[in-house]
């Protein structure tokens, strides 16, 4: 049954042309270990968080589990029949309320700023750890007020190119690391 639930997330969701961001999500049916890698792009997201965002509700929805492997940009040429991936999920700064919970990060080096309305030590000149544990997750969720930081990397761009290559046979798919 599991697998019959997988087959039907599409491997490859992404905007007709343009440049855009994308994220590379594993997505892993319930009560299963088994799952897949799909590749979500599109010219709407001012964030990658935003692209996984609506995937991830859409798909726990449906019973799926999702994890974001990372992002980057999608250069998608559909008259010339190209696509570049390239590039990666970077950091935004913004208030607590604009993030959700299993996808904080949170500087390791605390102390370095205060928020002066709240007093809470601010997250800063360290680097940046998931908040996992107990201690950095209540040090998220402090205040509203406290600036935390957000990005999921870069996405294996070579897995994401797989993905497009099997959905798009006749089109050049290549990628790299650099650029932004």
């Amino acid at each position: 049954m599991a697998e019959v639930d997988l087959s039907r997330v599409q491997d490859v969701d992404i905007d007709p042309d343009g440049v855009f961001k994308y994220v590379l999500i594993r997505v892993t049916p319930a009560g299963s270990e088994s799952g897949k890698e799909i590749v979500r792009g599109f010219a709407w997201a001012e964030y990658h968080a935003d692209i996984y965002d609506k995937v991830t509700a859409e798909l726990e929805k449906q019973g799926f589990h999702c994890e974001c492997l990372g992002g980057g940009r999608i250069s998608h040429q559909s008259g010339a029949r190209k696509i570049h991936v390239y590039g990666h999920s970077v950091v935004r700064m913004g208030p607590l309320s604009a993030f959700g919970g299993n996808r904080l990060w949170c500087g390791a080096g605390l102390g370095e700023s205060v928020d002066s309305r709240t007093g809470v030590t601010g997250f800063a000149d360290g680097p940046l750890v998931p908040a996992s544990g107990e201690r950095e997750a209540s040090l998220c969720v402090a205040t509203a007020a406290v600036n935390l930081l957000q990005g999921f990397g870069p996405a294996k761009h070579s897995v994401s190119t797989e993905k497009l290559k099997a959905r798009y046979p006749d089109y050049e798919v290549t990628w790299a690391d650099e650029g932004y």
